[in-house]
């Protein structure tokens, strides 16, 4: 009888590890990506201390046409960064895409908070990217707003995804 348990106990031991083994191997499998868009620098260098401290890939959600110091004028009522702002359908387009996106299980999308939300080029990167079975995280660099306005507008047009933290990065 002290054979049997003796060699039962080895047996569970050695599945406990096993699947001990496979858990670890499935966690590093998952990987993470940092999605930013930046107009003037403050959030590339969160994004960059984001990735950094979650070991996650980064890709820069970069305009086709580049903002100008003109077309960030928030005080401007015909800058370009107003007139996106005022049409929620405006979808500014993006250079490239991110190729491997099926690669993440997590992605942080990153961005300064314009007129209180995200910048509609971030509905442009979200709308050109498959990000199903995906959690979905978000960051914001802001002088004055938290970030709670902009993750609630994007749960709300984006509902069929799977959305999680948000941080207020200054």
């Amino acid at each position: 009888m002290k054979k049997i348990l003796l060699v039962l106990s080895a047996c569970c031991l050695m599945f406990g590890a096993c699947a001990q083994s496979k858990e670890k191997e499935n966690n590093d499998m998952k990987k993470t990506l940092v999605a930013y868009f930046s107009a003037t620098g403050t959030t590339k260098a969160a994004a960059k201390k984001l990735a950094n401290e979650l070991n996650a890939d980064l890709f820069e959600i970069a305009p086709e046409v580049a903002y100008t110091a003109a077309d960030l004028n928030w005080r401007d009522k015909t800058s370009r960064s107003t007139l996106e702002m005022r049409d929620k359908s405006s979808r500014p387009a993006i250079k490239g895409s991110c190729e491997k996106m099926g690669d993440y299980d997590t992605v942080w999308i990153g961005f300064p908070v314009w007129w209180y939300t995200a910048p509609t080029i971030v509905n442009t990167f979200i709308e050109a990217h498959d990000l199903s079975g995906k959690v979905l995280n978000v960051f914001a660099t802001s002088g004055g707003s938290t970030v709670e306005g902009s993750y609630n507008d994007l749960k709300k047009a984006y509902p069929q995804y799977q959305w999680g933290e948000r941080r207020l990065m200054n």
